[in-house]
């Protein structure tokens, strides 16, 4: 299987996040939340949708396929398991938010699973 570029994660999570609030999500949506320009996430969406990840309707609302949708919530549960963790570990917000972003495409996935086990004893609900 062919890996996935940062970039890619990126843009499938910020969907997928998108999403989550419920109303479609456009390429403007996508642009401002990553702040990217315009031409830049219309250029990265051809491409999703070139790459099966994305499907874009007639009026311009993204859709993720299964494909984008499991690597999407992928990378989400590790950015979500990484930030969660560093603000139990006493790291503002902000700078957990932000070093997630960067700790999640570079851990593989024995490091992930040994570090969701382990935290998942100290963060017990």
């Amino acid at each position: 299987m062919k890996k996935v570029t940062e970039s890619v994660e990126d843009y499938l999570e910020a969907i997928l996040v998108l999403g989550k609030h419920g109303a479609e999500v456009r390429s403007i949506d996508v642009a401002h939340a990553l702040q990217y320009s315009k031409p830049s996430v219309s250029v990265a969406m051809k491409n999703l949708r070139e790459l099966g990840y994305i499907e874009v309707g007639e009026g311009g609302a993204i859709v993720l396929t299964p494909a984008g949708a499991g690597i999407a919530q992928s990378v989400y549960e590790r950015h979500k398991l990484i930030s969660d963790w560093l603000i139990y570990l006493g790291v503002d917000e902000q700078t957990a938010l932000r070093d997630a972003c960067k700790m999640e495409h570079g851990l593989s996935d024995a490091s992930y699973h040994a570090l969701k086990a382990h935290i998942s004893t100290f963060m017990q609900p």
